[in-house]
C-alpha cells in the first residue's frame, strides 16, 4: 500500500472510531470535538488525486 494510502485509510479509521466512541454513554465529547477537528485537518488528500483536488482519471 502506498504511504499516501496507508495514513489516509488509517486518519479515516480513526475518525470512524471516534464517531463511535461519541456515541457510547459518557463519552467525553469535549475530547471528540478537540480530537476530530485535528483529524480533519491532518486528513491528506485523498489517494489517486492530485493536490488541487482533481481526479487525474478525469484528464485521460
Amino acid at each position: 500500500m502506498c504511504p499516501d494510502c496507508e495514513d489516509f485509510a488509517r486518519t479515516v479509521l480513526l475518525l470512524g472510531q471516534l464517531a463511535l466512541y461519541a456515541d457510547m454513554a459518557g463519552a467525553d465529547l469535549d475530547f471528540v470535538d478537540v480530537v476530530s477537528r485535528a483529524l480533519a485537518v491532518s486528513l491528506p488528500e485523498p489517494p489517486g488525486t492530485f493536490p488541487d483536488g482533481s481526479d487525474p482519471a478525469e484528464d485521460s
